[in-house]
């Protein structure tokens, strides 16, 4: 590839999804575990990212934050992969509608209901939240993958959100939900991220968990 691949993250993070999708590209890549604190809103990595937030991904120059796009990027730095669907093609599309449904109207409800604030449904992008529940049952029921006949970054950032979130109790476990996740949490590749990320976890003597 020719440019260094580094990530950045904290295992009690959401950067547990881009953990996840740079295993499934098979690129090599350098990490750097950043503590909660003081070392997310250094100066050094505040240049990296203005948020002194994580995840974030730096190649060569390019710099990615904010898993949705993270992931796409990385699908595009790996065609042979499969991981998004070709430009133009009708996939193309339903790829692109999850990654940004579930980073736009789920993240935000989800905050919000967690927050114990949810927005009045005129005003809020999400609708309600029966609005969120009834479409990601409606695009996951009785199907393995969200655009197209196999795995993409969009499966698996559909799998992470509805796993962590049923995990913690902000979604409720419908079988619909249930079955998408532990599909796909079963791949190689997932297992992999998880077990990294989880012998980081214990390093530092901490549950399990996703801030940042």
């Amino acid at each position: 590839m020719g440019k260094t691949l580094t990530f950045y993250t904290n295992p009690q993070s959401r950067a547990r999804i881009t953990r996840w999708m740079l295993e499934e590209t098979g690129l090599p890549y350098e990490e750097v575990v950043l503590e909660f604190g003081a070392a997310m809103k250094s100066p050094q990595y505040l240049a990296i990212n203005p948020m002194g937030k994580v995840p974030a991904i730096r190649h060569g120059d390019v710099v990615v934050t904010e898993n949705a796009a993270i992931c796409a990027y990385l699908a595009d730095l790996v065609p042979g992969k499969g991981l998004a669907p070709p430009p133009g093609s009708p996939e193309r599309g339903s790829y692109y509608r999850w990654l940004f449904f579930l980073a736009g109207p789920v993240e935000s409800l989800l905050t919000a209901k967690h927050a114990g604030a949810l927005a009045a449904p005129l005003s809020a992008g999400y609708g309600t939240e029966e609005d969120v529940l009834r479409t990601l049952e409606q695009a996951v029921a009785g199907r393995e993958h969200l655009a197209g006949d196999r795995f993409t970054a969009a499966d698996l950032m559909m799998a992470a959100f509805l796993g962590y979130y049923m995990m913690i109790g902000l979604i409720e476990k419908r079988p619909a939900f249930t079955a998408f996740a532990q599909l796909h949490a079963s791949r190689p590749a997932a297992i992999a991220a998880n077990a990294r990320d989880n012998e980081l976890a214990a390093r530092a003597g901490t549950p399990q968990g996703q801030e940042g």
